[in-house]
């Protein structure tokens, strides 16, 4: 009788547990079977595309896609897979060659508040907004449609930054498109190829921007490689570089030319006008070490990078007080020899 009495009490139990299992809500399992994975909000993300089309003036020729990135050296993008995921609503985005995808609009996901979500785990990969106008010379890019680049992913809430990080690289953080106009906004954008160089062009106007503001600002940052990790630079950081997005002195049509580390050295100006003549003459292209200009120079601010290619800083005395300082920048190659060199003047005051 006692054993009667056990079983019945069990199989309650059990009946008891399925129907409470039965009045539970249904579970969404997203990923697509990955655990923890990448999502990002898609109201955010619509959200997004909607300031896009109400700030399309600055850049009104360009369209919007959105951009996956590899935050992880691991990371394999060749076979990455989106989907919007929520608790009914279920559909594939595909994503294009290049990383990019365009995000249809779907009632049904907003109003269950869905997730996108690639089949990657969380912190191996980044996300950005694409927004290109056509037409532009090759290794450039406008500077309005990056001006909209920020703004959306702000609004979108793109960024993967790990807080404590970008907050210092930032100043006082805001995940609001606002923050793109600010004077000391540090918003991260990532080139096509390894960069060298950066310029701004408008008319007769001609800039360098300062190497601190390439590389995630590596160069006046000694910390930065210890706190890679957390960032989503982390295998980009010789793709990156910052921009004077709220320098009203630079139009929206301003070219961003970009030189990069494997592309020829561009003609150098004449000797007579150019800034640190002396240390210039000290790299040596093609025999020079980095040793040898540190010998001739003294100690060189060096970042290097995963491709073996290395870049050493060497700085002048700024004209004034306030000024930035005239800039020796010298790429060395994997091998250690000196590939190519140029030099920022220091009466450029440099973006803002």
């Amino acid at each position: 009788m006692r054993f009667f009495r056990l079983l019945g009490v069990s199989i309650a139990l059990a009946a008891t547990a399925a129907g409470a299992l039965a009045q539970l809500p249904p579970v969404t399992v997203v990923g697509k079977g990955v655990r923890n994975p990448v999502e990002k909000s898609y109201r955010k993300m619509v959200r997004g595309m909607d300031l896009f089309e109400r700030r399309h003036a600055l850049a009104p020729q360009a369209t919007l896609a959105f951009r996956l990135l590899p935050r992880k050296r691991d990371t394999d993008m060749a076979s990455v897979r989106v989907d919007v995921v929520g608790q009914e609503v279920d559909f594939n985005v595909p994503v294009a060659a290049d990383g990019t995808f365009v995000l249809p609009r779907n009632q049904q996901a907003l109003a269950e508040d869905a997730v996108v979500t690639p089949n990657r785990r969380a912190q191996t990969m980044t996300w950005r907004t694409e927004i290109r106008t056509p037409g532009l010379p090759p290794g450039t890019r406008r500077l309005g449609d990056l001006r909209l680049e920020c703004e959306v992913g702000m609004e979108a809430d793109l960024i993967s930054n790990n807080r404590s990080l970008f907050d210092r690289l930032a100043g006082l953080f805001a995940d609001t498109p606002a923050y793109c106009s600010g004077r000391n906004q540090r918003y991260l954008f990532f080139s096509q190829r390894p960069l060298f160089g950066v310029t701004l062009v408008s008319g007769a106007r001609r800039q360098i921007v300062p190497v601190d503001r390439l590389y995630a600002g590596a160069t006046i940052d000694p910390t930065l490689p210890a706190e890679l990790p957390f960032c989503d630079c982390e295998v980009l950081l010789d793709r990156t570089y910052f921009l004077p997005l709220g320098d009203p002195g630079w139009p929206d049509d301003t070219l961003v030319q970009f030189e990069w580390m494997d592309a020829p050295a561009p003609v150098q100006p004449p000797a007579e006008t150019q800034p640190l003549q002396r240390a210039l003459e000290a790299v040596a292209i093609g025999s020079g070490t980095r040793a040898d200009l540190e010998a001739a120079l003294g100690p060189l601010t060096a970042v290097r990078f995963d491709s073996g290619y290395e870049v050493a800083v060497y700085r002048g005395a700024p004209l004034r007080k306030d000024g930035d300082a005239p800039e020796l920048v010298v790429l060395y190659g994997p091998a250690g020899r000196a590939l190519k060199a140029r030099v920022r003047p220091a009466d450029d005051n440099g973006p803002q």
